[in-house]
C-alpha cells in the first residue's frame, strides 16, 4: 500500500511541478520515503567553469527530497537542507538522485539524498522535512 500510495502522491505532486519538469527532471521511481529523479545537465546549466551550476545540482536534489518526504500523502515542506559538492558535473551528464529517509521523528524527518552520474558522486546532500496540516491526495483518492 505504502508504494502505491506513494506512486498517485507522485503523480499528483509532478503534474504541478514546473519547476522540475522546466529543468528536464523525470521522477524515474518512488516508494514510501524514498524517491530517484534524475535530470540532464543541459548547455543552459553551465557556469563560467564549464561545469554544471550548483544550484541546478541542489534542486535535483530537492525534488528528490520532495517526492521522497511527501510520499506518505502528508503536505511536508523543506526546513533547512545543505549540499556538499563532491565532483563536477559537465554538459551533457545524466545526474540520477536518489532519496531515502533517515529517521523521522513527531512531525519532522530527515532525509539523504546522494547525487551520481554513473557510479561517481556527485554531491551528498540533507534534508530536514516538516509536516504541515493536509494531504495531497483527497481521502477519496487515497484508498
Amino acid at each position: 500500500m505504502g508504494d502505491e500510495l506513494a506512486a498517485r502522491v507522485a503523480a499528483a505532486m509532478w503534474a504541478e511541478d514546473t519547476a522540475s519538469a522546466g529543468l528536464g527532471m523525470r521522477l524515474v521511481d518512488v516508494g514510501e520515503g524514498t524517491a530517484r529523479l534524475e535530470m540532464p545537465v543541459r548547455e543552459d546549466m553551465v557556469n563560467g567553469h564549464g561545469i554544471a551550476h550548483g544550484g541546478f545540482v541542489f534542486s535535483l536534489a530537492d525534488s528528490a527530497f520532495a517526492f521522497a518526504c511527501n510520499s506518505r500523502n502528508q503536505v511536508t515542506v523543506a526546513q533547512a537542507c545543505d549540499i556538499v559538492f563532491v565532483a563536477p558535473a559537465r554538459r551533457g551528464d545524466l545526474l540520477v538522485a536518489e532519496a531515502h529517509e533517515r529517521t523521522a521523528f513527531g512531525r519532522n524527518a530527515i532525509y539523504d539524498v546522494t547525487v551520481r552520474r554513473g557510479d561517481d558522486v556527485i554531491a551528498e546532500f540533507r534534508g530536514r522535512s516538516r509536516q504541515l496540516s493536509g494531504t495531497i491526495l483527497a481521502s477519496e483518492e487515497e484508498s
